[in-house]
């Protein structure tokens, strides 16, 4: 299936884009993940160390959110703040 992966704020810096498509076989957002992951390099920004989030269709969720075709998947770095 094609989804569109969006990364945000200092994931987008780490990554070096904003906007990529994917041709996946992964049913759920965490399977993504570990494919971006598998890629490594800039990628491993995303590590389960840190607490990035995901939103799928512009709704947060968990690792185990089905996706479906077309889908969009969005990668928010740690929130900080004072």
């Amino acid at each position: 299936m094609k989804i569109t992966l969006r990364f945000f704020a200092s994931l987008r810096e780490a990554i070096g884009h904003s906007q990529e498509e994917l041709h996946t076989t992964a049913l759920n957002a965490g399977q993504v993940r570990d494919e971006l992951l598998n890629r490594g390099g800039a990628y491993a920004c995303l590590g389960r160390e840190r607490s990035v989030r995901l939103a799928l269709n512009q709704v947060m969720v968990n690792e185990d959110a089905m996706l479906q075709e077309n889908a969009e998947l969005a990668f928010f770095p740690p929130v900080t703040g004072g």
